[in-house]
């Protein structure tokens, strides 16, 4: 991905860099060169499913604190649904 600054994939990253997200899993599937990573910091979970042949369709999914899956389309969904997350941790 030639300009992956401005993508999607590459704010998420580079948010979830700078907050201190660790990887705590990877899975890639041979035949279809997609890998699903599993991202994880105290509490908050999410999953990234990235194809390796169209890395410009990323798609990355969480989960609110009860459990409900949120499909990520900005980097605010991310932010906003880990902040809550944090928020109920007191």
């Amino acid at each position: 991905m030639k300009n992956m600054a401005n993508s999607l994939h590459g704010r998420i990253h580079n948010w979830i860099e700078a907050i201190g997200f660790r990887l705590n899993s990877s899975q890639t599937t041979r035949n279809r060169s997609i890998t699903v990573k599993h991202y994880f910091f105290e509490t908050f979970n999410f999953f990234e499913r990235w194809d390796k042949k169209h890395p410009e369709r990323s798609k990355f999914v969480c989960f609110d604190a009860y459990g409900e899956k949120i499909n990520v389309n900005s980097l605010l969904d991310l932010q906003a649904a880990f902040f809550e997350n944090i928020s109920q941790l007191k």
